[in-house]
């Protein structure tokens, strides 16, 4: 054994993995430490020397279903001892059967695959500096406003698990708006700042239309008009509308799982909520 104590982390703890993140040139959001520790408490994991943290890796079940890896950090310096493999072992045990979903880096996908998991897509990270609407589409309203089983059906279409208890923090911590079409949920999404600029996820729409008005009413809120937008690879529509912003692609991730890949509506996700969770 390498002396590697593995716990959870609590709540109040998974700021340490947020941070590592950020140090890592993740950007995470301001306020997605109080966010993450809701669906699943127990699903953050830390590895300690002698009580110094040195790893870090959440496994979030969302039901008995579906859980989703992320965070998986070894500090520089303590690489290359094992202590990965055994805090990456703790965090599969957590899932169970599950099917496991994960966006790991490109260079790392062949490790992945020996771990069980299969490529399913590609999302794109694009970055860029925005000009914000003088004014949201008079159409647009606040995303709170809207029904949640409206909210809560829509997002079954594109997330493999319903994460009600989540996606309701999310929304109410954050900048949300939609758009409504004969009182049928057509688009929405949601805006946060971060470490550096901000982060749009979900976006998810009906159309290319409907994605650019919610776009629109979200960049026209207050903040930074550096934004991050995150886009499954074979969607082409909301590729066409990142490159419309000036938005350039900045970095990749692959998309896999670990038993059946989920049936999921890409063709409606102009946004990934976020690569840590899903």
């Amino acid at each position: 054994m390498n002396g590697l104590q593995i716990r959870n982390l609590r709540p109040d703890e998974i700021s340490i993995a947020i941070d590592w993140a950020a140090a890592e040139g993740w950007n995470p959001g301001l306020a997605d430490a109080a966010c993450f520790a809701i669906p699943d408490p127990q699903g953050f994991f830390v590895g300690e020397l002698d009580g110094e943290p040195v790893a870090t890796v959440s496994c979030v079940n969302y039901n008995d279903r579906f859980a989703f890896l992320g965070f998986y950090i070894v500090r520089a310096g303590f690489r290359g001892r094992g202590h990965g493999l055994r805090i990456w072992n703790a965090a599969i045990a957590h899932a169970g059967a599950r099917v496991i979903g994960l966006d790991g880096v490109v260079a790392q996908q062949d490790n992945y695959k020996k771990s069980g998991f299969q490529l399913a897509y590609a999302n794109i990270r694009y970055s860029g500096i925005v000009e914000a609407p003088s004014k949201p589409p008079a159409e647009i309203v606040a995303l709170d406003t809207i029904p949640w089983p409206l909210v809560q059906a829509d997002d079954d279409t594109v997330f493999p698990a319903p994460r009600t208890a989540f996606l309701r923090a999310w929304i109410n911590t954050h900048v949300g708006r939609a758009l409504l079409r004969d009182g049928k949920l057509a688009a929405w999404g949601v805006i946060r700042p971060c470490r550096t600029g901000r982060k749009i996820g979900p976006l998810v729409a009906d159309d290319r239309a409907a994605a650019e008005a919610v776009l629109k009413a979200l960049l026209a809120s207050p903040g930074s008009n550096e934004i991050v937008l995150d886009i499954p690879a074979m969607n082409r529509d909301a590729i066409a509308v990142a490159e419309s912003l000036g938005l350039k692609p900045t970095f990749e991730t692959a998309r896999m799982y670990t038993g059946p890949i989920p049936t999921l509506r890409l063709d409606r996700v102009f946004g990934v909520t976020s690569f840590e969770l899903g």
